[in-house]
């Protein structure tokens, strides 16, 4: 129930910055159309296809931590006999590739001079897409700490499966928020 009530504290948090995004482009349309011309809108879908795909591996963990199955059965590629903690390997390795590609990104707009800094465009854009940065990489480390949990106890029981389900509720909460702010951001220029 904690984890629904500070999810929901969080949706309040992202909003304010929607309403930021939008305010700043409503009193600077010709800025966002200078500014977002220097978007490279398939490499943002490939990067967001590749959470919404994470998002995927994550419930297919949650659904091994609810069989009490932790760790594989089979050999590593025998990939219907792997448990939570592959699955969650899988995850996160995608979820990192997805921050390497965003700081990739962020390379390559400072580059044409778009930063925080540089102007109301910079300012919102970096804000909105940093502060999610900064959630999948709380995500990620939730992520290290389920599958540690999972090595140090004996037997994988009822609460290490409910740690994983709560830690793939936030996942999916940022998995939710990326598809909106990339409609918003790359979307509708």
């Amino acid at each position: 129930m904690g984890t629904i009530v500070w999810l929901g504290s969080e949706v309040m948090f992202f909003a304010g910055l929607f309403a930021i995004y939008f305010t700043l482009r409503s009193t600077s349309p010709g800025l966002w159309e200078f500014e977002t011309a220097k978007l490279d809108v398939p490499f943002a879908l490939t990067n967001t296809i590749m959470l919404v795909l994470s998002s995927v591996t994550c419930q297919f963990g949650v659904f091994a931590a609810e069989r009490m199955q932790s760790r594989r059965t089979g050999r590593l590629f025998q990939v219907g006999q792997w448990g939570m903690v592959e699955w969650f390997f899988l995850t996160y390795a995608m979820g990192s590739a997805f921050i390497c590609l965003q700081v990739f990104e962020y390379a390559h707009l400072i580059s044409e001079h778009v930063t925080l800094s540089s102007n109301a465009y910079g300012s919102a854009f970096y804000m909105t897409t940093g502060f999610h940065g900064a959630h999948v990489i709380g995500g990620l480390i939730a992520f290290l700490l389920t599958i540690g949990r999972a090595f140090a106890v004996k037997n994988f029981g009822h609460k290490e499966a409910t740690t994983a389900i709560v830690v793939s509720y936030y996942w999916h909460f940022v998995d939710v928020v990326w598809i909106g702010l990339f409609m918003v951001v790359y979307v509708l220029k």
